[in-house]
């Protein structure tokens, strides 16, 4: 009576960043939770490889090229989606990107396109996705992904910690307006993973145990440790949790940098 519920059997999800990194594992943890995904990225190829890998471990998988900062793109894949499978009940916004300029080196230009890519597409996903799950009798759960950088002063940059931070408040306040249409909306907020965006820095001996000596379990995540907490609050086992972050940080955020 008391054991929830972790599966997705019978959801449909879609992931942006889906190619490749955290992305391409939380498409593979929600569909192996049994979750029918649908994947967003701009790469094809990249897609083409993470359906591939979950076809053939038995799920089910669709694909479509997006550029998840252009309006017209998001809007008419999300209905394809709706169209394509029946229903939207989890929404990823995964989709993320830095450039590491120094605050008084930042152009416009590198400040437009981390704002758009990490913030303005998820608030545009999660309009999109939102306006179908109002209308569905199970409401909805979304899920994005924001950073240690949206609460603890990093040296990852200025424009990539605002946006996460804004993404952190984003959250807070699409879970307050759409909780009376059951929509739960939630962030997960992790420190370093072992991803091919961050190989090469967590090669150089010194990054390394700089990131380390902050870090209480003293190594950085696997990325199977990003799934389980994703799957718990997008399952019905986090269904009385709404408007929150999760930072999955080796207890990073309780020590400082």
């Amino acid at each position: 009576m008391y054991k929830p519920s972790f599966r997705l059997d019978g959801k449909t999800a879609i992931i942006t960043g889906a190619g490749r990194g955290i992305g391409r594992a939380l498409a593979i943890g929600l569909s192996e939770a049994g979750a029918e995904v649908a994947l967003f990225s701009r790469t094809v190829s990249d897609l083409e490889e993470t359906s591939r890998l979950i076809h053939e471990n038995g799920g089910r998988a669709h694909y479509f090229p997006v550029d998840v900062t252009d309006r017209r793109q998001v809007t008419e894949n999300i209905n394809h989606v709706k169209e394509k499978l029946g229903k939207i009940d989890i929404l990823v916004n995964n989709a993320g990107m830095n450039i590491r300029s120094k605050a008084a080196d930042v152009t416009d230009e590198e400040w437009n396109v981390i704002m758009d890519t990490n913030l303005k597409s998820a608030f545009m996903l999660s309009q999109e996705a939102g306006k179908i799950m109002k209308d569905q009798p199970s409401g909805g759960s979304i899920l994005s992904v924001s950073s240690v950088a949206g609460q603890t002063a990093l040296r990852t940059g200025v424009v990539y910690g605002a946006s996460k931070a804004a993404l952190i408040q984003m959250t807070k306040v699409l879970a307050y307006e759409w909780g009376q249409n059951n929509i739960r909306v939630n962030s997960i907020g992790p420190w370093y993973f072992e991803t091919p965006l961050t190989e090469t820095m967590l090669a150089n001996e010194d990054y390394l145990n700089d990131i380390l000596a902050v870090t209480p379990l003293r190594r950085v995540g696997q990325l199977k440790e990003l799934v389980g907490p994703a799957i718990f609050l997008v399952s019905d086992a986090g269904s009385y949790v709404t408007g929150q972050t999760l930072f999955v940080d080796g207890g990073m955020t309780i020590n400082g940098f």
